[in-house]
């Protein structure tokens, strides 16, 4: 039995995790889906990569139903529970070896053996590959994994760090086949060799992925059908009208908030169920170091003093998002209003004295990049709302760029943008993967964070304690010296929507606490 335990800080986040279906329901029965096809879900959200070792994004949507890692979330549960492995835990007072044992004659889905040199293995070569912005950043208290027999795996950390449990149940630690991934590169093909409830059959990129039922699968997962596919979409407007004409079964992650909010009409859903729940999801700037005026801290004060985040909640988001005032999103332990107590109410006033009071008294040029097809349709609307703020200031010209993620993403990588924005989605429910991932030299932004005070001091104290309710000052402080820096700019906080066609039933339960979608939960209604 894991022993990680389930403290009142993951009781608060089953308030997090709980959802409500808005639509009305009525009581039906389930059959086989076997003759129905497969459940089709649409989303914006394509993966960049299919090998687990190469990816810190929206990838792990994929992932999270193709693989299988140690520990993982059953439904309704806050808490990680063994999946891969039959029962984990901390063997010291100390935090700083964990054991998991493996449940017995597992096998990936091609039916090569799933043991504990297999696990080993997985983890190994992620560190080895070491992709910048990668999985890696989430193993800096791995000091070695060691292999007892078969069954064991230790992992033994170089330091305390309870949240541990919450890393190996992320899927960027899914267990890939040692025989088909090698060990100093990324698998760079369109298959998948892993042990998850469904096995990849056929992936288009950018376009489709089919997953059929893992016949070797042995964990936790109670599969409610046997395929589902995956449609990429470009945009909102492609995902709800595919669901209208019936072309997709279930959309999740793109919808825009003028179709959530047509789909919260009552009569505009018309068959259609829309499922509404508190999400950890946030937007944010960057700001490079290297750029010669994102780089002075007086221009990253200003443009927080400008920015106008109720603005874009309500102009462009229609309410469907809400302001968020520090890295930390509202609901976890720890989060506070940093920047709102430091700045108060948009001031360009105010703004013009911080640049006035540093010797600058020009308009300041600036670069704002965005991705095109990773964060949904108000993306672009998002970042000509900051333009029009900060160029209606009288302090600022920004120049707006964009491209598609996959090169989006290699240049904010390659440290080529002065300002960037990005979205994160927990890799765990817990205020350290709102910090930790953004700074240090390896991080997942790519662009170097160096803070000792957070690095070198916060986050090891607060990783020696199991009540993860207990670390609340430490994480205020990193706050506050966040809010000091400036390099990250928290823009909103979101919420989760799913739409689903009213034969299609546990859409409500899909969602894990790090809200990725866990496929085998849906499954279409025989009768009303």
């Amino acid at each position: 039995m894991c022993v990680f335990n389930r403290n009142r800080y993951l009781r608060q986040l089953a308030a997090i995790t709980s959802i409500t279906l808005v639509a009305a329901c009525g009581t039906l029965t389930s059959g086989s889906p076997a003759d129905e096809g497969p459940i089709v879900v649409g989303t914006t959200s394509a993966p960049s990569t299919l090998d687990p070792a190469g990816s810190w994004d929206g990838s792990w949507e994929l992932f999270r139903n193709i693989y299988q890692t140690l520990l993982s979330y059953p439904t309704g549960s806050v808490a990680p529970r063994p999946d891969a492995a039959a029962k984990c835990g901390f063997t010291d007072g100390t935090n700083s070896v964990y054991r998991c044992e493996l449940r017995r004659d597992m096998k990936f889905s091609d039916g090569d053996p799933l043991d504990a040199s297999a696990v080993k293995y997985s983890i190994d070569r992620i560190r080895k590959i070491g992709v910048s912005g990668g999985p890696a950043g989430l193993l800096g208290s791995l000091e070695r994994v060691q292999v007892l027999g078969s069954r064991d795996v230790l992992f033994h950390l170089n330091k305390s760090d309870a949240t541990f449990p919450l890393v190996l149940a992320t899927p960027a630690m899914s267990i890939v086949d040692p025989r088909h991934y090698p060990a100093d590169a990324l698998r760079e093909d369109d298959k998948v060799f892993g042990s998850g409830p469904y096995r990849l059959r056929s992936y288009t990129e950018g376009k489709k992925a089919e997953l059929v039922r893992n016949d070797h699968y042995d964990g936790f997962a109670d599969r409610r059908n046997d395929a589902v596919t995956i449609r990429y979409f470009q945009d909102s407007a492609q995902l709800v009208g595919a669901l209208r004409n019936k072309k997709i079964d279930v959309t999740y992650r793109g919808l825009a908030a003028s179709d959530v909010v047509a789909l919260q009409s009552r009569g505009a859903r018309k068959d259609i169920q829309l499922i509404d729940g508190t999400g950890t999801e946030i937007s944010y700037l960057v700001f490079n170091p290297k750029d010669p005026w994102a780089g002075k801290l007086a221009v990253r004060h200003a443009i927080a003093q400008v920015v106008d985040r109720p603005a874009i909640a309500h102009k462009v988001y229609r309410d469907t998002v809400d302001p968020l005032y520090s890295m930390v999103p509202a609901g976890l332990a720890g989060h506070t209003t940093g920047y709102f107590d430091e700045y108060g109410s948009p001031s360009p006033s105010r703004a013009r004295k911080i640049l006035h009071d540093a010797g600058i008294d020009r308009r300041v040029p600036l670069t704002l990049w965005y991705t095109t097809d990773r964060y949904g349709s108000e993306t672009d609307p998002e970042f000509r709302e900051l333009k029009r703020q900060l160029d209606g200031s009288g302090l600022f010209t920004v120049t707006l760029r964009s491209r598609p993620w996959k090169t989006y993403e290699a240049g904010y990588r390659g440290g080529e943008y002065p300002v960037f924005g990005r979205g994160w989605f927990p890799d765990f429910p817990d205020a350290e993967n709102f910090i930790a991932p953004f700074v240090g030299e390896r991080n997942a932004l790519g662009t170097p964070y160096p803070v000792p005070r957070i690095t070198d001091d916060l986050l090891p104290e607060s990783r020696g304690v199991r009540d993860r309710g207990a670390v609340v000052k430490e994480f205020e402080e990193a706050q506050r010296i966040l809010v000091d820096d400036a390099r990250l700019l928290p823009l909103w906080q979101g919420r989760q929507y799913v739409a689903a066609n009213e034969e299609i039933s546990g859409a409500e339960r899909t969602l894990d606490p790090s809200t990725i979608m866990m496929m085998w939960e849906l499954e279409r209604k025989t009768s009303w």
